[in-house]
């Protein structure tokens, strides 16, 4: 099981990358702020100094067929935003 399921690649946190040096990541539902801490250090090669997460509940959704009104919800997801070491950078379009 990976604790680190993908990067939030956003423009707000483009933009947080590149001012505070925060980085997001959607990550297990289980996991906590250490093995994530451990995750991101042993992928990216970077020094963490701090993490904060923070877990989404699924929104509700309504849609309206021809064979009446479907209801479901999203999926749950935890996030976590991860600031590095000043000078440490991650790039996620290297592989490109």
């Amino acid at each position: 099981m990976s604790i680190i399921q993908k990067p939030v690649v956003t423009e707000k946190m483009t933009a947080a990358s590149e001012k505070l040096g925060s980085y997001g990541f959607i990550v297990d539902k289980k996991s906590n702020k250490l093995q994530i801490k451990k995750a991101i250090e042993s992928t990216y090669s970077v020094t963490v100094e701090s993490v904060r997460t923070m877990s989404y509940y699924g929104k509700k959704k309504v849609r309206y067929t021809k064979t009446g009104v479907m209801q479901g919800r999203k999926n749950q997801y935890k996030k976590a935003v991860v600031t590095l070491k000043k000078g440490d950078t991650i790039d996620f379009f290297n592989n490109i």
